[in-house]
């Protein structure tokens, strides 16, 4: 029992440690299943990498989606990070040996490991995956309390979210006035935020902060000063969406050129949209760009 809730802690922390892809538990889920019918512990780097591929396929259908799993496969896995869980055991170049207790509880993990994955993407991604399918798209626009709720609570969520409920809400506003929005970059690290370019000089950048004094307003500045050439901040053509800003803090902002966008702003914009249409295009932009950022790139 003890050996069992060792590999069941190690697959949580290596989920608790997942990017935007979900990668060390779907490879131990390949090798331990390969274990499980094959009886085979023994592994080269290669067959490590199809197993991986083939558990991906099965987490695929599993979930009926593709979303935060089948991320690169790169041979550092095998010999670097799934020996610190004590999965493998590097036995020479590009060969492995699967441990116990993997071994011993194989049958009790291989019906385990897919619910514990399924949980968490659940858990993080919400009804994204649902918005792929048309028709949860029109019903979920069709209400207009429930489109507002749903943009509420997802930009609320992390930085990724805020910042792709953020660019779908200004991209389907602006379309209105014939202006383009674009978010050119995906981001898996979150600290610098994402820059929305347009069709009209201005540039959006993306911070999920809270902004109530001086101090933090100075320090974003002095980083949009790297960012942008300062003919661009002297126009006033650098827009920032801010999850939060104190009334003091904008108009200090202001004074220095620089606009900002809070998340009641967004929120506010979403309400504002009328027309089932516009409602579903925002829903449609979120989830293509839920795509970029999370898509399986083993097929």
């Amino acid at each position: 029992m003890v050996d069992e809730l060792f590999c069941k802690d190690n697959i949580e922390k290596m989920l608790q440690r997942s990017q935007t892809k979900i990668i060390f538990p779907i490879i131990t889920f390949g090798i331990v299943k390969e274990y499980h019918e094959a009886g085979k512990n023994l592994f080269s780097d290669t067959e490590i990498r199809r197993c991986y591929e083939e558990a991906v396929k099965y987490m695929m259908n599993y979930l009926k989606h593709d979303l935060h799993i089948g991320g690169k496969y790169y041979d550092a896995y095998p010999s670097r990070n799934l020996p610190k869980y004590g999965v493998l055991k590097v036995l020479g170049n590009k060969e492995y040996e699967l441990l116990a207790p993997y071994t011993t509880y194989a049958e009790i993990l291989i019906a385990w490991i897919p619910e514990m994955i399924n949980q968490h993407i659940t858990k993080r991604l919400g009804l994204i995956p649902n918005l792929g399918e048309q028709t949860f798209r029109a019903e979920l626009s069709a209400d207009k309390g429930q489109f507002v709720d749903m943009v509420k609570e997802y930009a609320s969520k992390n930085p990724t979210n805020f910042e792709i409920l953020s660019f779908a809400v200004i991209k389907v506003h602006l379309e209105k006035f014939a202006c383009k929005v674009y978010r050119d970059t995906r981001t898996s690290a979150h600290d610098k935020g994402v820059d929305l370019s347009t069709n009209f000089g201005v540039v959006y950048q993306i911070k999920k902060l809270k902004i109530y004094n001086k101090n933090t307003a100075d320090n974003i500045y002095a980083e949009l000063r790297v960012n942008f050439d300062s003919e661009r901040l002297n126009d006033g053509n650098v827009i920032l969406v801010i999850d939060d800003i104190s009334k003091e803090i904008k108009n200090y902002l202001v004074n220095m050129k620089v606009q900002s966008i809070s998340r009641n702003d967004i929120l506010k914009l979403a309400e504002q949209f009328e027309d089932i249409e516009d409602r579903e295009k925002v829903l449609r932009i979120v989830y293509e760009e839920f795509r970029r950022e999370y898509a399986s790139d083993v097929k």
